[in-house]
């Protein structure tokens, strides 16, 4: 997995890829279209974030490389790339449970907050992608 040189592209298995994290200014693409949502990415090395129809969706620090996001309103999945831990926060209900799989291996359960945002962290290296999965209780 590379960095998303585009900033912002739709996959043919229908995922997004998002996020340049070699990036040393900060780079934005808005308006991007995708199955009738307006996508807006904003990324380079100490941010990444992703918002759809103006609302909130991904946001990790450091910046990232975000691969094959995919979601419904069950599950969220991704590969992840970076050069460090990252804090990863991602839109998810209010009060809901997650389980977290990181590798395929589950990492524990993680409450969203009351503002929909779900908070985790993972072990990043530049040119090692991570697998996220989550899976709504």
């Amino acid at each position: 997995m590379a960095v998303v040189n585009e900033l912002l592209r739709a996959e043919a298995d229908g995922t997004l890829s998002f996020g340049n994290y070699e990036l040393e200014v900060k780079s934005k693409l808005s308006d991007f279209e995708y199955n009738g949502d307006l996508y807006k990415v904003k990324t380079f090395k100490e941010i990444t974030k992703l918002e759809r129809n103006g609302m909130f969706v991904y946001e990790s620090v450091p910046g990232t490389a975000v691969n094959n996001f995919f979601e419904t309103d069950k599950e969220m999945s991704f590969k992840v790339e970076g050069i460090d831990f990252a804090q990863i926060t991602v839109e998810a209900e209010n009060g809901a449970e997650y389980k977290v799989y990181v590798d395929e291996v589950n990492v524990g359960t993680v409450t969203a907050n009351l503002g929909g945002k779900l908070v985790l962290s993972v072990e990043l290296s530049s040119g090692k992608t991570v697998d996220v999965k989550l899976i709504k209780e």
